[in-house]
């Protein structure tokens, strides 16, 4: 018998069929639509996040649940205000498919079109994020693809609530209900990952343990990152009221996320001046400092704690912050690339050769000059949200807005040739003349 999970993914597969063939108003309807009926039913959908919060403080008390995730669950008046600006903004942008990249002439009435089209079906696997829902459903109509989302159980009766709201929002644009479905449970995530017959990309959004587990269990495309181990390097020039500000935004503006800066490198030139002024902002802003061994000794009177070589490693999405101090940009650089996990990278400089080598040879999804690290996100980019960020050198890097969801196809015109014209003694030549885009 055909499972349940298996059903939704094939009711998935046909609504993208059907998707792919609608216009870029009939989809840009529907994203408007759901943006409105999701602001017209705040009540409801908080009155099914305070069950999930229900649910969720007894794993807060035991410590199953950190309080960053809890946070993330909880959702506000604001938080639903911020969803239905990111789906709108979502609708504004330029549509994705359908755009000629590349026109060749082969020969003369012989013309090859590359032009960009949907990947199909999106299977999204992600935990105890409600403004996901929202987020991926509008990037997943406009780019015309439908969507199959797996939540965490921390926000199932959350997600439950969306997916009923932005369905209704599709049927009554005369789009299928089934491009965007919510599968709920444990057993769904394996049966998702094993369906490369129906599921054309699986993104997962969460830690570090899962997207790893997605990794290692599916044959079809992941896109995402395991770990958002993003670094600071405070160079010798560095104007130290801008670099406190930017550490600052990037540690506690939202320490959870994965664009939170981890680790602060400091150039030795810089760092009694420096760390000492660090030391404070971070007591002020209640953020633990972790130290090498030359931190901890310029900050003897602070009592910070050590952090080993495995700590480096780490990503610790709450409000603690790892610092060393690095001999030169070249050491900074060398750390980045040993510990960092490719996300995102600033440099806080005014030498604009140093600025330079760091943009150019850190190996990362994001490399920032004078900027928090905040600012590697999908709605900052203009994207109008997010499907989540890549770290992977294939098909889409960083914050995945509408290019990362589509691929392309070759589509060719002829007037009746064959391959075997341009073959043997008196073959045809080909012309191979780039055409002008309209």
């Amino acid at each position: 018998m055909t499972s349940p999970v298996r059903r939704v993914a094939e009711a998935a597969r046909r609504a993208s069929r059907i998707l792919s063939k609608s216009s870029p108003e009939q989809r840009n309807s529907a994203i408007r639509a759901a943006a409105k009926l999701v602001e017209q039913n705040r009540q409801q959908l908080l009155e099914a996040n305070s069950q999930d919060l229900a649910a969720a403080d007894p794993m807060l008390a035991s410590g199953e649940m950190t309080s960053a995730t809890y946070e993330r669950l909880r959702l506000t008046g604001k938080k639903i205000a911020e969803m239905t600006r990111s789906m709108l903004a979502v609708r504004e942008l330029p549509d994705p498919t359908g755009k000629v990249l590349q026109r060749t002439e082969l020969d003369q009435g012989l013309v090859l079109e590359k032009i960009t089209c949907p990947l199909g079906v999106l299977a999204v696997i992600f935990e105890a994020r409600s403004d996901a829902v929202t987020q991926i459903s509008a990037l997943g109509l406009k780019s015309a693809n439908a969507v199959v989302l797996k939540a965490g159980h921390e926000v199932e009766r959350t997600a439950l609530a969306l997916i009923a709201i932005i369905r209704g929002a599709l049927s009554n644009c005369g789009l299928p209900e089934d491009s965007v479905a919510l599968v709920t449970g444990r057993e769904p995530v394996r049966e998702l990952l094993n369906m490369t017959d129906l599921v054309d990309m699986v993104i997962p959004r969460g830690p570090k343990q899962l997207v790893e587990f997605v990794q290692a269990n599916t044959r079809i495309p992941v896109l995402g990152h395991a770990e958002g181990i993003c670094h600071i390097y405070v160079d010798e020039t560095a104007d130290i009221e801008m670099a406190l500000a930017i550490i600052d935004d990037a540690k506690t503006d939202y320490p959870a996320a994965c664009n939170a800066a981890e680790t602060v490198l400091v150039h030795e030139k810089i760092a009694s001046q420096f760390l000492p002024s660090l030391a404070e902002m971070s007591r002020s802003r209640n953020v633990a400092l972790r130290g090498c061994e030359r931190t901890c000794a310029m900050l003897a009177d602070h009592r910070i704690e050590s952090v080993k070589n495995a700590g480096w490693h780490h990503e610790y999405s709450d409000l603690i912050l790892a610092v060393r101090v690095v001999d030169s940009i070249d050491d900074a650089i060398e750390h980045i690339h040993t510990y960092g996990s490719s996300h995102t990278e600033t440099i806080v400089t005014h030498d604009p050769i140093a600025a330079e080598r760091f943009l150019n040879e850190v190996d990362s999804a994001g490399v920032f000059h004078n900027a928090s690290t905040r600012f590697a996100d999908g709605y900052r980019y203009g994207f109008g949200a997010e499907v989540g960020i890549s770290t992977s050198k294939l098909h889409a890097r960083g914050p995945v807005g509408l290019d990362g969801l589509t691929t392309y196809k070759y589509v060719l015109r002829g007037s009746g040739q064959v391959a075997g014209d341009y073959q043997g003694a008196n073959a045809r030549a080909f012309t191979h003349k780039r055409l002008a885009i309209e």
